[in-house]
């Protein structure tokens, strides 16, 4: 067992949408990831997904509105729910989600990432 230092960690890739996995808890893991640009619409049927802004500031849409989050924020996307992440600018964020999550959710895509990269 050792200290995390997220800021760190966050220096060890460049990638955009390419979580990279730092720890893992009861069942679940948390990833980092720099994000720029749009994703793709999205629902994880069977899994809740957390999001906790880092740096900068984030856009999810939702069929039915859009909420923006920003550095020291978190929000919780409900199991089911389709959505799609927007960054204007780089974003970092700590995602917190269960061990077997598909990266994204029900579609495939070429931005998935089957397995994440431990960092």
């Amino acid at each position: 067992m050792s200290v995390i230092n997220v800021q760190e960690k966050f220096k060890l890739f460049s990638d955009f949408w390419s979580p990279k996995k730092i720890g893992e808890l009861n069942g679940q893991q948390i990833l980092l990831a720099k994000i720029k640009g749009e994703f793709i619409w999205h629902a994880h049927e069977d899994e809740d997904e957390l999001f906790m802004i880092i740096k900068g500031s984030l856009m999810i849409e939702f069929r039915d509105k859009t909420i923006e989050l920003n550095e020291g924020e978190m929000y919780i996307i409900p199991k089911g729910v389709e959505h799609k992440p927007i960054a204007q600018e780089e974003v970092h964020v700590l995602l917190f989600e269960p061990l077997d999550i598909k990266h994204t959710g029900n579609v495939m895509a070429d931005v998935t990432v089957e397995a994440f990269e431990n960092i």
